[in-house]
């Protein structure tokens, strides 16, 4: 016999109490179980909601601060927007030569006045 009483020679308040746990374990049956729960959801402690929270509050007062330092900015000192620049050709302008005019009647000379019409 061992220290355990596994042996031939168990102690009889062993063997009662293996008899009666077999005993009770096979008085158990199916109908006595019940249905398995459906996992609930995680559990979520206060610091994560907290967490959450505060990274939402701040990335809200980014954007606030941005839209406000936006609307300050484009405004001039003197409270009124600040002027539009004019609109630019999207294509580069590319400089043609144009051709020397030729005079096609001679101009006056300098010296000689031009006749004025009368007036009536």
């Amino acid at each position: 016999m061992n220290e355990y009483g596994t042996g031939s020679g168990a102690a009889p308040v062993e063997e009662r109490l293996r008899a009666a746990l077999a005993a009770r374990a096979h008085a158990v049956g199916p109908a006595d179980l019940r249905p398995l729960s459906p996992p609930a959801a995680p559990v979520r402690s206060r610091r994560t909601r907290a967490r959450r929270m505060v990274a939402g509050a701040m990335a809200l007062a980014a954007v606030a601060a941005l839209v406000f330092l936006t609307l300050v900015l484009s405004r001039t000192h003197d409270g009124h927007p600040a002027p539009t620049p004019p609109a630019r050709s999207p294509h580069p302008r590319t400089a043609t030569p144009s051709p020397a005019p030729s005079p096609a009647t001679p101009s006056p000379a300098p010296s000689t006045p031009t006749p004025r019409a009368a007036h009536p």
